[in-house]
């Protein structure tokens, strides 16, 4: 996968139109079969350019290590930035597209200051009444983008090493939950534990042959 630079383009758009606060919306987890969906906000200053921002990309072509002194990066010198976490069991309740939804308004609620405009990886926010643009392959073109989906990234993979502890045996702190050779293995084994999503199609078919 190419590791296209994002650009400030959308964000200069914007604040040459006067909106100062423009905040980048990204999540991590549609596709695993276990964990949470957690999305991430992240508004990056007007006024300075960090030497850091000309590292970012799109959280899936960075490595850990990488995407880890980005998350402190943008910790340090980001305006605000807030994280939305859904569950597992809301996913199985409402559709993973719902939850996703629902984990970026959470984190746009988590923003220390209240956002003017947002820039959203592929999908629009109908509930929250903020202007927004949706943004296709956002990660990879929109630095504010990027730099939520690091934080997103990052955070979502620290819970899925803390559930790899609370439920041994799955590799879950390994492949976060995504439907690897190993992850299905071991969920024929020993079955699905409890932060599995019984929804998914592979879960759905194991609890058929169960």
């Amino acid at each position: 996968m190419a590791s296209h630079a994002p650009t400030l383009v959308e964000e200069e758009r914007l604040w040459a139109q006067g909106y100062r606060l423009v905040a980048g919306i990204d999540e991590a987890g549609r596709g695993p079969l276990a964990g949470p969906v957690v999305a991430a906000a992240v508004v990056l200053p007007l006024d300075e350019r960090p030497s850091w921002l000309s590292l970012v990309r799109d959280s899936k072509v960075l490595t850990p290590q990488k995407r880890e002194h980005l998350f402190g990066c943008i910790e340090r010198d980001g305006v605000t930035w807030g994280v939305g976490v859904v569950s597992h069991e809301v996913i199985d309740r409402r559709g993973i597209a719902a939850a996703t939804r629902l984990a970026m308004r959470e984190a746009v609620e988590g923003l220390a200051l209240r956002p003017q405009f947002l820039l959203i990886d592929f999908v629009r926010l109908r509930n929250v009444r903020l202007p927004q643009k949706s943004v296709v392959n956002g990660d990879s073109l929109c630095l504010s983008i990027a730099a939520a989906s690091i934080v997103a990234k990052v955070t979502r993979d620290r819970i899925m090493e803390q559930l790899d502890r609370e439920y041994p045996g799955y590799g879950l702190g390994r492949h976060k939950g995504y439907g690897t050779p190993e992850h299905l293995e071991m969920l024929q084994l020993l079955g699905p534990c409890p932060v599995h999503r019984m929804s998914f199609a592979p879960l759905q078919a194991l609890h058929r042959l169960l």
